[in-house]
């Protein structure tokens, strides 16, 4: 995305824009154009620096919890103890490989953006008003989906998040601890979540619908439930050239053949399923594998067709497992059950943003932490459309005015919440 040049004198573009243009390199690959900005990487720690100035220069109290998360709040004249009863709205900061530049930060910049806003029109809030960037909402290097507002909930165990392992080996325990912070302090935090009214998480659409109806803004009503399982392919490494056909025990082929199947299944089903981290040992030309992971990624509109996918998907696995005389083990990483965002903050959500036209509600396949944070306390979404409704890519898009009436729209939810 280039960088967002305001044209003509524009409210919105003043405040949204200098936010915007702030991050919009860091993390950024020469190469792909994409973005890297991995958990407790260098371009996270930047990006965590970048949210305690905003903070800072709002005059917004700076919290970052026991699980890493980041939260700046605008407290009422007055207030007096910690926030409560808040209304908090935000995202993530981090990426998968090479991903766009909107899916996360678009959240959070809009919400500074928002209290620029409000603080333009002179607004006082009743109500504490927090932005939070949750911790590795991507997953992209330990393999796990929201860890910060998992751990937060309790819905991942400390023990085990501490456990997990990038691609080189290092532990989040080891991340952490490289990043100055104490890996012991992870675990829940109900009192942190307490402090929570009702959340709302701006996002751009991952999606076409919004562009096909020409709406630029929807509500949410559900995520499809998903998850991740790793598959675990043990077959013997041996020479690509001098082993006869007949004598191998080729993992790789067990892997395609259950890539094929993953996807019939998911057609048959009106699912999707996905295999696309893989690591291959060794990893040789002229080797034949010894050993492939790789990791399912798999949704669908209920849990009842989910679990059929699953069971299908793995049968077909273990069979093609078999034939070619290949071990296979299967873990699951993480499942997250459907979210239906509850009637009332959708309706707030809706009548809030009336003066923009027709608001549609529509359901998501792609997990957020606002999907986390539900069975714990009220929480809504809002999409920003995606003319191309490409994500995970760096040719996802938004355009600079639809960008800006979100941080509008989000100023208006705000100002309807907290007067």
């Amino acid at each position: 995305m280039s960088r967002i040049v305001t044209e003509q004198p524009n409210p919105v573009a003043g405040v949204f824009d200098p936010l915007w243009n702030e991050i919009l390199e860091v993390g950024r690959h020469r190469g792909t154009g994409g973005y890297r900005r991995y958990a407790w990487s260098d371009a996270d720690l930047t990006l965590r620096e970048w949210f305690a100035g905003a903070a800072a220069s709002r005059s917004m109290q700076l919290d970052t919890d026991r699980n890493g998360n980041l939260w700046a709040w605008w407290l009422p004249r007055g207030w007096i103890g910690s926030p409560r009863g808040a209304f908090v709205t935000g995202s993530h900061l981090d990426s998968v490989p090479d991903g766009g530049a909107y899916d996360g930060p678009l959240g959070v910049v809009c919400a500074f953006a928002a209290v620029d806003l409000l603080r333009a029109r002179g607004f006082e809030p009743a109500v504490p008003i927090g932005v939070v960037a949750f911790s590795d909402e991507e997953g992209a290097r330990f393999g796990v989906a929201c860890i910060g507002s998992q751990l937060s909930t309790g819905a991942l165990a400390p023990e085990r998040a501490l456990g997990l392992r990038d691609n080189d080996g290092i532990t989040l325990a080891e991340a952490l601890t490289h990043a100055g912070r104490t890996p012991e302090h992870l675990g829940p935090d109900p009192e942190l979540i307490s402090r929570i009214r009702i959340f709302v998480e701006l996002h751009i659409e991952q999606g076409r619908l919004l562009d096909r109806i020409d709406r630029p803004l929807a509500v949410a009503s559900s995520i499809w439930p998903h998850g991740r399982w790793e598959f675990v392919f043990d077959g013997e490494a041996n020479h690509a050239g001098a082993t006869h056909l007949a004598d191998r025990r080729d993992p790789m082929l067990a892997f395609a053949a259950t890539v094929r199947s993953a996807r019939t299944v998911a057609e048959r089903q009106n699912a999707v399923a996905t295999f696309a981290k893989v690591l291959v040992s060794p990893n040789g030309t002229n080797a034949i594998a010894a050993r492939i992971r790789a990791w399912l990624d798999a949704r669908a509109a209920d849990q009842h067709t989910l679990d059929a996918l699953l069971a299908d998907i793995t049968g077909l696995a273990r069979q093609h497992a078999a034939e070619d005389r290949i071990t296979l083990d299967i873990h699951t990483e993480s499942v997250t059950p459907i979210v239906e965002f509850p009637q009332p903050p959708r309706e707030a959500l809706q009548q809030a943003l009336a003066h923009y036209g027709e608001i549609p509600i529509v359901p998501t396949a792609a997990g957020h932490d606002a999907g986390i944070l539900s069975s714990h306390v009220p929480t809504g979404m809002i999409f920003v459309r995606n003319p191309t409704g490409i994500s995970h890519s760096p040719k996802e898009f938004a355009t600079p005015e639809d960008c800006r009436l979100g941080a509008t729209a989000l100023a208006d939810v705000i100002m309807a919440q907290c007067k």
